[in-house]
């Protein structure tokens, strides 16, 4: 235990003196995962950006090398099935999946869909939506939500998936980084870069042709990169770049309030959420997990360091990072 605090000592300065700190690996080998621990780093053929898990397969965002996708039927050893690199256009940054069709978020190109069908040969459904410049994508039934930035959120049916039909626009102040949607399609949350979040009331649906209203706008520290919402309740976790995880309850749309938060190094980049635990990568602090058992008082019960952690995905089995130095990171979750 006093190693433990000690090491935390050590790491609160160095982040204290920087944004993106360079913490010694020894600070961050697997005695300090909590019983988290590597299963394999498997190399892609391009910076690993994002990632989705669906069965046994992979499929990574892999900036200007488009989409990768594994079989990981044996997480000690991917296997590599198929890359999409010369048929996507632009820089693939974030992945989403409906059944068997995969949309990448490729920045100024937009949104391409691709079919995966036979993952062996991913097939372009799609390419360059005009939904851009594309940060995120979140699908939600048979709706596609883009946050695209200075430009706001553009929303897509899918219910024929290959084939998105791009519908309503709302605009959102500052940047529009990530979106996740209530499960009662009553709100749509956004993180919003140097604006915090904004809380938008989507009950009026109307097929993603409505007009939504504003209900809420909330300032966080640090720069929102993405959000993702405890499951069944207003509850919303965020990171927020050198802020690190910021918890949030929206159940009062008239008081929207800051519960907690988390920093302990890097920059906090993505969000995933799984029995009481936030998973956040934080880029060279790689992967960080949280107890939010408390959330009042998140408090940290594991770190790995990887290359460059940028996406996570999680199972009940299995981390999943994407990570522009590793590559493909899988990393086994403790009983707990």
């Amino acid at each position: 235990m006093y190693r433990l605090t000690a090491i935390l000592i050590v790491i609160s300065v160095l982040a204290a003196s920087c944004g993106k700190p360079t913490v010694p690996e020894s600070l961050f080998d697997e005695k300090n995962g909590g019983g988290y621990k590597f299963v394999s780093k498997t190399p892609t053929a391009g910076y690993a950006q994002d990632i989705v898990k669906k069965g046994d397969l992979v499929y990574l965002a892999q900036g200007e090398g488009g989409l990768m996708i594994f079989n990981i039927a044996n997480p000690q050893k991917p296997v590599i099935i198929s890359k999409a690199t010369n048929e996507v256009r632009g820089y693939s940054s974030k992945i989403a999946i409906k059944d068997t069709v995969v949309y990448l978020a490729t920045g100024s190109f937009g949104v391409t869909a691709l079919d995966v069908s036979a993952p062996e040969k991913p097939r372009i459904t799609a390419p360059t939506l005009s939904m851009k410049p594309a940060k995120s994508i979140h699908v939600f039934g048979d709706f596609m939500f883009t946050a695209i930035s200075e430009q706001g959120i553009k929303i897509a049916d899918i219910s024929y998936a290959t084939q998105p039909d791009i519908r309503g626009k709302t605009n959102t102040q500052g940047y529009a980084q990530s979106i996740d949607v209530t499960n009662d399609t009553a709100f749509m949350l956004v993180a919003c870069g140097e604006m915090g979040l904004s809380v938008f009331n989507i009950s009026n649906f109307d097929n993603g042709f409505g007009t939504y209203p504003l209900s809420a706008l909330v300032e966080t520290p640090g720069f929102a990169e993405d959000i993702c919402i405890m499951d069944n309740k207003s509850i919303a976790f965020m990171a927020c770049g050198s802020a690190g995880l910021q918890i949030v309850d929206f159940s009062d749309t008239s008081n929207v309030r800051i519960l907690g938060s988390y920093y302990l190094a890097g920059y906090a980049k993505e969000v995933a959420y799984k029995n009481q635990r936030v998973y956040m990568t934080s880029e060279k602090a790689g992967l960080q997990i949280i107890d939010v058992t408390d959330l009042k008082k998140p408090s940290l019960v594991g770190y790995l360091v990887t290359g460059f952690a940028l996406g996570v995905d999680v199972d009940d089995d299995f981390v999943y990072v994407a990570d522009e130095d590793d590559g493909l990171v899988i990393i086994s979750i403790p009983e707990y």
